[in-house]
């Protein structure tokens, strides 16, 4: 890969490799990042956890969404109310009605049961070594991670996203990020 003279194109190229993937080598490199998921929180335990709807060929999480609900961990969905603000989270079951929020994501449909999740799923569209996760550049995520208490902040990435560029004064570190 070419290195791009800023994040629009960096952003272009990511998200080209992630859909220049075959159905088979998506599929397996989904299955390997859910099960490191789920290794993750077998040994951290938490109590809730922020996920997300995958989008724009996005690791697809959905069939571990359904094994944490059964197992007893609360999750919630992030929403977009309004630009230029950070997320906030909503419980959501697997099944239940999704709509798109303000961003033009998926999100849970009814905004009743907000919480703060002790845990969150940041799905980069690409990441570097320091930790810092390139996203969709709405800066959603970093608003929501710049909050007190924060969560601890997993970013979900294919390997194939590894890539350098130079953080930002607004970017923060995610805790650990999760690849095939």
């Amino acid at each position: 890969m070419q290195t791009p003279t800023n994040k629009v194109e960096l952003r272009q190229q990511l998200i080209s490799a992630r859909r220049n993937m075959s159905a088979d080598a998506k599929a397996l490199a989904d299955a390997r990042i859910s099960q490191r998921l789920s290794d993750w929180l077998d040994l951290h335990q938490p109590a809730s956890l922020g996920a997300y709807i995958a989008m724009s060929s996005e690791p697809e999480l959905i069939a571990l969404y359904e094994t944490l609900s059964s197992r007893g961990i609360t999750l919630a969905m992030p929403v977009v109310l309004e630009k230029n603000q950070a997320l906030i989270y909503v419980r959501w079951q697997p099944g239940e009605l999704l709509a798109r929020d303000a961003s033009g994501t998926m999100a849970p449909a009814q905004h009743k049961h907000t919480l703060q999740p002790a845990v969150v799923l940041a799905p980069c569209v690409g990441f570097n070594d320091e930790g810092f996760r390139v996203g969709y550049g709405g800066g959603y995520f970093d608003r929501t991670l710049a909050q007190k208490p924060r969560p601890t902040a997993i970013g979900i990435a294919y390997a194939i996203t590894r890539t350098q560029f130079a953080a930002e004064a607004h970017d923060i570190p995610l805790d650990l990020i999760i690849t095939d």
